[in-house]
């Protein structure tokens, strides 16, 4: 079986940015200006500010010399998430284009350790799996258990995949 290594890897980025999306839109009013407990100062709205940042961050520190446009960030105080869904549609489309810069270069991603285009996928997907566990987590601790369909909706990758393809309901995200 032959596998389309560059398909693959924007599928696997795209469908991962969808399920962060998938979750912030999901989110209990409630729940989104929350303090976390134990660490009143940070929120859940920081949280999601920051996934959006980190992104920008990394385009800047590795795409720029490749002429990749670096999103404009977020006050992750401030943000709603009327403002932060089309942010994180934008930052998803630069790492895709980080992602497609190192697939074009052999697989190499020059500034990231190490330089291995799927290692960057990986770091990236890891680090947006973690935040959207917190963000459950803090969801449940302030008595706001997700809806069934919105926590294993996290799960349904196929199903993400489709909608960041544009093949189903759901709000396109690249």
């Amino acid at each position: 079986m032959t596998v389309d290594r560059q398909g693959g890897l924007l599928a696997a980025w795209q469908t991962s940015s969808r399920v962060t999306a998938f979750l912030i839109e999901n989110l209990p009013d409630e729940v989104w200006s929350s303090t976390i407990p134990g660490a009143p100062r940070r929120t859940v709205q920081m949280i999601g500010g920051h996934l959006h940042n980190c992104r920008c961050m990394w385009v800047k520190m590795l795409g720029k010399r490749h002429g990749l446009a670096v999103p404009r960030g977020v006050d992750r105080y401030r943000v709603s998430r009327r403002q932060l869904l089309p942010a994180l549609t934008q930052s998803a489309r630069a790492i895709a284009g980080l992602l497609e810069v190192g697939l074009a270069n052999g697989g190499h991603l020059a500034g990231f350790s190490p330089p291995e285009v799927t290692h960057f996928l990986a770091y990236q997907v890891a680090h947006e799996g973690h935040h959207r566990g917190q963000i459950v987590m803090v969801a449940r601790q302030l008595g706001h258990r997700l809806p069934a369909e919105v926590a294993n909706g996290l799960w349904q990758w196929s199903k993400r995949g489709r909608e960041a393809r544009g093949d189903a309901p759901g709000r396109p995200h690249p």
